[in-house]
């Protein structure tokens, strides 16, 4: 079961209405005990990083998130805010986030018009199980004033530029995020939606280790 938490600042029911296009089976979760049953989990966000993370700590969903992701290592998706706040700090009222990806969050410089909103070309960085069928320079629906800069370029999946080049899809271990709005960007974003449903990780990281060590059936 997909689970698309519900946490009173996001955008839960406009991600849900995506999945019920594919014909994907979710639930909006808006409590801790029924995160411990998820398959698979969602975060979307509109607005602030501050608000987002007062909501969800007000709630009691910031300790069975970080248990399910961070220590079960079930698949997450992060979406618009939902992707910022992974991250350990946002400039965005100096709000300390949660920390499962190491870098930061800053504001797009005044040179740009910010917020950024429109749509805008992706360009992916490398293979990934989420962007498989993704066209580079595909277009994707962005409404952000600040954009992430994660630490090691290993955890960027997909670039964008607005003024300035940043990271528009992260990939990290069982995380994947992006910043713009999957659920209103259309064919790209319905299939990405599609792809992060089918998903396993473990498997990945599997097939990884095997080639790694020389150990393939190929």
């Amino acid at each position: 079961m997909i689970g698309i938490i519900d946490y009173r600042a996001g955008n839960a029911p406009s991600v849900g209405y995506a999945l019920t296009r594919l014909g994907i089976e979710h639930e909006l979760v808006d409590t801790p005990e029924r995160i411990e049953t998820l398959d698979r989990i969602i975060l979307p966000g509109v607005g602030a990083a501050r608000a987002t993370i007062n909501s969800l700590e007000s709630s009691g969903l910031v300790e069975p998130l970080t248990r399910r992701v961070r220590d079960d290592g079930v698949p997450f998706l992060g979406i618009c805010i939902g992707l910022q706040v992974l991250f350990e700090h946002s400039e965005e009222s100096d709000t300390a986030c949660l920390g499962w990806v190491p870098g930061e969050v800053r504001r797009f410089p005044d040179t740009a018009r910010v917020p950024q909103i429109g749509w805008n070309a992706v360009h992916v960085q490398r293979d990934h199980p989420l962007t498989a069928s993704f066209p580079d320079g595909g277009h994707c629906y962005f409404v952000n004033s600040y954009y992430a800069v994660p630490t090691s370029d290993d955890d960027v999946l997909g670039r964008t530029d607005y003024g300035l080049e940043f990271c528009s899809v992260v990939a990290h271990d069982n995380i994947v995020a992006t910043q713009f709005h999957a659920e209103k960007s259309g064919p790209l974003g319905l299939g990405l939606l599609a792809a992060f449903a089918q998903w396993d990780p473990a498997s990945r990281d599997l097939a990884s280790r095997d080639l790694a060590s020389g150990d393939s059936t190929c």
